[in-house]
């Protein structure tokens, strides 16, 4: 059998990296295509010539006859189900994984709990403290199982996966070195098996914190994954010796001094030396984000973040490729050499500079620069002297943003300060600087405003007077171009006096409510468009039929606008002034 897996190694070989992968992971050739469409590259072709043999010498021992002697019912029945985990290593999981999930998650569950009873009643634990260690060990090994079944279930889990699963993870390996410690204690097993059982215990050590470093062992790693696989039947090797040495007598001699050293080193090998291969030299890239991180898409204010996270959000921003746009750098790029490229940005004296320093970097948007909002997180004292308010956190950029309405508004003053409307309100309306072909009067709980509102925005330019009416939406555009301006409106139960004196532009159109709503715009939450105050329902007199006559004067305030809304049946369109 280990003869047939060399050879099948070296056909493989020769036939190709797909039969090259099948005899060395024992695994369908169609998975080679997966992992790599392109052939494999020299590494991963290399490190499946040396988990060939490895793997060959471990199936030696795995497959080695079982030590003759007499078992009682437990062990018998304890041998049986050691067998039946090999089995499932190296040859059953292939079937069973045609199964749905939740079946292969069930079986290993009911086997498992089946071995650790039977553990805990064969194994001569020499002590009741030891054994309820064992006990309670085993529970969280098999708690573990239990909550992956019934996260395959759809069923709810034993807590929040970034806090159990560690744990759980743990409590497998404290099984393993309790029955390890169980094993010496009771003196059947050899050395041999106990250092097959350490070594298991130190694949694990190396498991668990490369699932748990950033990146994780990936895909895209196969010289590690072969590496890994390869290294993992040190766990079966460790079962199949525990079923085969189960008599209590004919307990095999203890292995020669020279290699029990052996298998010292390597259990520090199999240990230490992976981790070591992780460490790369510090002119090696470093990438910590890409452009399709998750975090990359929130952009959290620079005052609220600690010192140590501002450089992790400009890598973020400088990947970043959302809206489609291509990222400022390349992900190629080193942390470092990104993180340098930034503050030699917020250095340069132009566009012209920066767009050099982009080019050496391999930008593929060099002409577009950099903006003081990306840089503010790697220079914050170039940027932060041109630019203050790129400091703030978001609790201070939001009071100043309120402050800066509250100004803006006060700078508004009502037009028609004697003549009460039934509802009114005085604001600043904030506009897109040359973006904006104006603001909206509407109903917005008429189901067709938004098509309403479009027809209008293309009316807008119909005639001289910047007013675009369809049914129940109007959009009254400005006349300068202005990014805010000062407005007005009332509403009144029946027609106002005309008072065009001192006003540049007075006009009078028709407009619908349909559901018993008339009014502006507000400034949302997040918006800069708007109106800076709340606006009142101007269709005071219910669903039906409107007048809505627009002021427009320019003086030394700025653009002032009054909107005055009152009921009236007339479709025309009536130009008062000039």
């Amino acid at each position: 059998m280990v003869g047939l897996v060399l050879a099948a190694a070296v056909v493989g070989l020769v036939l190709g990296d797909a039969w090259l992968w099948a005899a060395v992971e024992w695994s369908s050739p169609a998975y080679a295509k997966f992992y790599a469409r392109g052939g494999f590259d020299p590494p991963t072709v290399v490190a499946l010539l040396v988990a060939a043999p490895v793997k060959a010498a471990l199936l030696w021992l795995i497959l080695r006859a079982p030590a003759p002697g007499p078992l009682d019912r437990r062990a018998k029945a304890l041998r049986r189900l050691l067998y039946l985990a090999v089995a499932y290593t190296l040859v059953l999981w292939g079937p069973i994984a045609l199964l749905p999930d939740a079946v292969d998650t069930a079986f290993q569950l009911a086997l498992w709990t089946a071995i650790d009873v039977l553990y805990l009643l064969v194994i001569r634990w020499r002590s009741r403290m030891l054994r309820a260690a064992a006990g309670v060990m085993f529970a969280v090994e098999l708690a573990g199982m239990a909550d992956e079944l019934l996260d395959e279930l759809d069923l709810p889990e034993l807590g929040p996966g970034g806090v159990v699963e560690p744990v759980l993870i743990l409590g497998g390996v404290a099984a393993t070195v309790i029955t390890v410690v169980g094993q010496r204690r009771d003196g059947r097993w050899s050395r041999g098996t106990q250092a097959a059982g350490w070594l298991s215990v130190g694949v694990y050590a190396l498991v668990i914190p490369l699932n748990f470093l950033p990146g994780g062992i990936s895909i895209g790693s196969l010289p590690m994954l072969v590496i890994m696989d390869a290294v993992g039947l040190v766990n079966t090797v460790w079962i199949a010796a525990t079923a085969r040495e189960l008599p209590a007598e004919g307990r095999p001699a203890d292995l020669p001094p020279a290699r029990r050293r052996v298998i010292r080193v390597s259990v520090a090998a199999v240990a230490v030396l992976p981790i070591i291969a992780l460490i790369h030299p510090e002119q090696t890239p470093r990438l910590t984000y890409t452009g399709w991180s998750a975090d990359c898409h929130d952009r959290p204010g620079f005052g609220d973040l600690k010192p140590a996270e501002r450089d992790a959000v400009f890598l973020c921003l400088a990947r970043s490729t959302d809206g489609g746009v291509p990222p400022m750098f390349p992900d190629s790029l080193s942390d470092q050499g990104i993180l340098a490229s930034g503050r030699a940005l917020c250095r340069a004296k132009d566009r012209d500079e920066q767009k050099a320093i982009l080019t050496r970097a391999g930008s593929a948007r060099p002409a577009w620069g950099a903006d003081p909002w990306d840089l503010v997180y790697v220079c914050p004292e170039i940027v932060g002297a041109t630019h203050p308010e790129l400091l703030r956190s978001t609790t201070e950029a939001e009071a100043a943003n309120t402050d800066y309405i509250a100004e803006e508004n006060a700078k508004c003053h009502d037009p028609w300060p004697r003549t009460k409307g039934v509802v009114q309100a005085t604001a600043k309306y904030f506009l897109f600087a040359d973006g904006d072909h104006g603001y909206l009067v509407h109903d917005p709980g008429d189901e067709a405003v938004a098509e309403a509102a479009e027809q209008a925005m293309d009316r807008v330019y119909d005639d001289s007077a910047l007013i675009g009416v369809a049914d129940s939406a109007a959009l009254i555009g400005h006349v300068e171009d202005v990014a805010d301006l000062c407005l007005t409106v009332k509403a009144f139960r029946t027609a106002p006096p005309r008072r065009t004196a001192g006003w540049d532009q007075v006009n009078e159109v028709p407009i619908t409510s349909r559901s018993g709503r008339l009014t502006v715009p507000e400034m949302g939450e997040d918006g800069e468009v708007g109106a800076g105050a709340p606006m009142p329902n101007l269709a005071i007199a219910g669903k039906g039929r409107y007048r809505l006559r627009v002021y427009v004067r320019i003086g030394d305030a700025g653009e002032e606008h009054l909107v005055a809304v009152f009921p009236g049946a007339s479709r025309k369109r009536l130009k008062l002034k000039p």
